[in-house]
């Protein structure tokens, strides 16, 4: 492939997001061990500060746990009214540069500035500009990759966190990706990994000695894809515009429960949850998926299809409805439940909820310059 040919992409990934705003906005947070999330027996970590990362406090974790391994964490409520209006002033900062931008999350996202607003030749250019941005008018600071692919851009803006850039040129993603150890690939768990290792695979090096069927016939068809990343390839578009597929909600109890009355009014509130998301979405879908997760971490799901005239609105009555029967035909006695869960999914295929644009570019040489 020749530089003419090749795409330039950055990710931009704010650092600790949620924890960084309550810092910016509350001096007296600044500088100290801090979790953002709910504080309670089942309560998790939404996101760390740096300070509180350095005792082994990260996103997900339970908050008890967060809270053994640092007695003097602060723990603060999310306010996530607030991250999304920062996220809001984040992306108005990328599109000064490009409209061909891809959200991931509130605090990341995707740009192709292949061919841009400001006609700068690097994307480095780009990305450097973009974070000081952020700095000056946010007063946060990101970490930002730039490469040729989302797998390599991705990889990138992890690299040199916080506050961080890096380039990986066409020319060195070889030898980038050989010596990756296969954990920081995009897609690869805890438990691939583990996989992984039992196989000989430890890194982008040792990925690439296995054959595209040794990989699918182990992993699927995220085999396939890891083989394509081993090799530098990934030609997902940067997507502006998709297809929503689904829209769901979860609510972890306070303590596991196992009586009738209750559960059918926990799963009342979840119905009356998930239709106030479809509303907000204006999404209908067939599909109505009940997720139950015991006490002992086990999990099942149940789901119905509606016939194919009809559809799930943002009904509460009916969701509930069709959710009491879903769950009826789980023996729950005996088997204490932590959480449920309910999504609808399945779209009529003659409602169109959008999709990917991905726009013709004309192309430059490939960057000149490499950030290390």
């Amino acid at each position: 492939m020749t530089s003419e040919a090749l795409r330039r992409i950055i990710h931009v990934d704010m650092d600790a997001f949620f924890a960084s705003v309550e810092q910016r906005d509350f001096p007296e947070l600044r500088g100290k061990p801090l979790a953002v999330g709910y504080d309670g027996p089942r309560g998790v970590v939404a996101t760390a500060s740096y300070e509180a990362r350095r005792f082994g406090i990260h996103s997900a974790q339970a908050m008890q746990t967060a809270k053994r391994l640092c007695p003097q964490l602060i723990v603060v409520p999310g306010r996530y009214k607030v991250y999304k209006e920062v996220s809001a002033q984040m992306h108005e900062i990328f599109h000064e540069y490009t409209d061909i931008v891809e959200p991931i999350s509130l605090d990341e996202a995707f740009l192709d500035v292949t061919k841009n607003k400001a006609d700068i030749l690097l994307a480095s250019t780009i990305a450097k500009e973009i974070k000081a941005k952020i700095r000056e008018r946010l007063h946060l600071t990101a970490s930002a990759g730039v490469s040729y692919n989302k797998f390599l851009a991705k990889i990138a803006s992890d690299f040199r966190k916080p506050d961080g850039l890096t380039v990986i040129h066409p020319a060195r993603a070889t030898k980038f990706i050989d010596a990756l150890r296969i954990e920081k690939f995009w897609g690869v768990g805890p438990r691939t990994a583990e996989q992984m290792h039992r196989l000989g695979i430890f890194t982008g090096a040792d990925l690439k000695t296995k054959s595209l069927s040794y990989l699918t016939e182990r992993f699927g068809k995220m085999g396939g894809i890891l083989y394509g990343f081993a090799r530098g390839i990934d030609d997902r578009p940067v997507v502006t515009e998709w297809e929503r597929k689904s829209v769901s909600c979860e609510h972890t109890f306070e303590h596991d429960i196992n009586l009738e009355d209750e559960l059918k009014e926990k799963l009342r509130l979840c119905a009356e949850d998930l239709a106030g998301r479809m509303q907000r979405v204006d999404f209908t879908g067939q599909t109505l998926t009940l997720k139950v997760k015991f006490h002992d971490f086990t999990q099942i799901t149940r789901s119905v299809t509606l016939m194919r005239e009809q559809v799930f609105k943002a009904d509460a009555g009916f969701i509930m409805e069709t959710a009491e029967r879903l769950i009826e035909a789980i023996d729950v006695e005996g088997h204490p439940i932590r959480l449920i869960g309910l999504g609808i999914n399945n779209p009529p295929q003659d409602i169109a909820h959008g999709e990917w644009i991905q726009l013709e570019m004309d192309f430059k040489p490939w960057e000149e310059e490499v950030c290390e």
